[in-house]
């Protein structure tokens, strides 16, 4: 009889993960790591989601740590499985979310010997990762397991990648028990700092704040509200952080990236006093480091991080303060030293109200009036989800974000994160409406995990924009050389078919009635819904780019 303290590493590792309280895991199976694959056959606590391409298993565990705050965690296969889900650490490093990607490797004994599939994981994902670990010793998973846990959700939360060898696994140990449940330390902000914070913002005539990235959670959003409609400073959401605080906050000033409001653009520039929390301050909010320029002549930057490794890295802060964002925005609510109010926060809202009502358009299927009426019609809890392209700009114009979590948008620009991220939404909230957002060169990236949201019975609807054209790089394109079209024209299947196909329920639409009506009746279906959209080429953007306005004024 096989002694039940006499676990293999598989079976450990999984106890671990439980341990540290995962309930979901993404993967696409491997042989390299059928031990663990074993013990999750004996793990109810566990919801093993089988994923039909790597990147779209990766970009779900990456959307799950986005939602919950702690790792969304992966399981692939070396080589090409873990080449595939590179994409999803790529998103988790850039978008600071906690990810845990486990990549069955070699045995110990083929190592560095260029075996079948091997890669060379710590030169592979540095760049990409937190920490790069392999584990060797099946006695030191409890450790190894807790460190990438910990590593993931600390600090600027992101992916940790962990090399198991398949021999590893199957080794067994005796009297080994995983280490306790490790937790997001929560620094709060030193008194003195806040203290020169609130100075600054009364000696400041027009201060703005840029909020969401690392760290920012429902707690932090809540206090942060509170902080600045109790003095009326513009709050600002940096680049697909549009849910950062609610969007009917009658301080809402909009998002910035791109096709940003140019009168909020303009309020940024003239502000005196920049205050960024959780923000990294990257290229998209910033417009390339020229809205806020990493040295910010004439301008006074407060940046707020819980990582002090970010602190100083590209901006030049006059005031830098270290902390958890929540601690941070409660400390901020409950300050008890009068600051007058600004009159710029209501200001800047309407500013916002204005800039999101939308115009008549000349065209069978006008974008803008389709996002207003689904902005109408469907709840403010409603989950978007989309990856990249000039589809998700009507989305991020005219839809008004006021739940939390409500945005999963890849601040890498990933294609194809929209359909898996809505999988891993659809299951972590089954309650609320959860919408995906493609185009159609970003949707055929990552549709096959349509299969994966039939498999699961996922309740999602997807909308698929096609305008049968790479539409943000045609946009380019058009602009930089003029009615010379190549490399950008697509030839699309029938969308709405292939949605059947999958099991689900599909309509094709091209006139704005048409996308009404099948949006009402999406909204009261359950399972998987798609709204085949067909656009006009000449629509390329929520900003009004058009082709021939492109051609007429685009370099010669």
């Amino acid at each position: 009889m096989t002694d039940p303290k006499t676990i293999n590493g598989g079976r450990l590792l999984v106890d671990c993960l439980i341990a540290q309280g995962c309930d979901r895991l993404f993967t696409v199976p491997g042989e390299s790591f059928l031990a663990v694959l074993d013990a999750l056959h004996d793990s109810p606590e566990v919801q093993t989601v089988i994923c039909r391409q790597e990147g779209g298993a990766a970009f779900m565990a990456c959307a799950d740590g986005a939602m919950t705050g702690k790792p969304g965690v992966c399981f692939v296969t070396r080589g090409p499985g873990a080449t595939n889900a590179s994409i999803g650490v790529h998103v988790a490093c850039q978008d600071s979310q906690p990810m845990l990607l486990f990549i069955g490797d070699v045995d110990r004994g083929m190592k560095d010997r260029e075996g079948f599939q091997e890669v060379d994981f710590g030169q592979m994902f540095a760049p990409l990762a937190k920490l790069v670990l392999r584990i060797d010793d099946p006695a030191r998973i409890p450790e190894y397991v807790a460190r990438a846990w910990s590593t993931a959700i600390s600090g600027r939360p992101g992916p940790v990648v962990i090399a198991l060898p398949e021999d590893m696994l199957l080794e067994t140990v005796s009297g080994i028990a995983p280490r306790p449940a490790v937790h997001r330390p929560a620094q709060a902000a030193c008194p003195d700092a806040m203290a020169a914070l609130m100075q600054l913002i009364g000696d400041a005539a027009s201060p703005v704040a840029i909020v969401g990235g690392a760290g920012w959670h429902a707690k932090a959003r809540e206090h942060f509200t509170t902080f600045a409609e109790r003095i009326g400073l513009p709050v600002a959401g940096a680049f697909r952080r549009q849910d950062a605080i609610s969007n009917a906050s009658s301080v809402w000033a909009g998002n910035l990236g791109y096709g940003p409001n140019p009168k909020l653009v303009e309020r940024i520039k003239q502000a005196d006093l920049i205050l960024a929390v959780g923000a990294r301050m990257g290229e998209a909010t910033t417009d390339g480091y020229t809205l806020v320029t990493p040295d910010h002549p004439g301008q006074i930057l407060v940046h707020v991080h819980p990582d002090p490794a970010e602190l100083g890295r590209v901006y030049r802060p006059d005031l830098a303060i270290c902390a958890d964002m929540g601690e941070f925005a409660e400390m901020a609510a409950l300050w008890d030293d009068d600051v007058l109010p600004f009159d710029a926060g209501e200001a800047a809202h309407m500013e916002w109200l204005d800039w999101t009502t939308a115009s008549p358009a000349p065209y069978a299927l006008d974008m803008a009036a389709c996002v207003t009426t689904m902005r109408e019609t469907w709840p403010d809890d409603t989950i978007l989800c989309n990856g990249a392209g000039n589809f998700s700009g009507w989305w991020h114009r005219y839809w008004h974000y006021n739940g939390f979590p409500t945005q999963l948008a890849p601040t890498a620009g990933a294609m194809g994160y929209g359909v898996p991220a809505a999988v891993a939404a659809a299951l972590r909230h089954p309650e609320r409406q959860v919408v995906a957002l493609a185009g159609d060169g970003d949707f055929l990236m990552n549709g096959q995990e349509l299969a994966t949201a039939m498999q699961y019975g996922c309740d999602m609807t997807v909308i698929l924009v096609d305008n049968g054209t790479y539409g943000t790089i045609r946009m380019h394109q058009e602009r930089e050389f003029p009615e010379r079209v190549v490399g950008t024209m697509l030839h699309n299947p029938d969308f709405a078919a292939l949605a059947r196909a999958y099991g689900g329920w599909a309509e094709r639409v091209e006139t704005t009635d048409q996308f009404r009506a099948a949006l009402a009746e999406a909204k009261d279906r359950k399972g998987l819904r798609l709204i085949h959209a067909l656009i006009d080429i000449e629509q390329l953007s929520a900003g009004g780019a058009t082709v021939s306005g492109l051609r007429a004024n685009g370099k010669r």
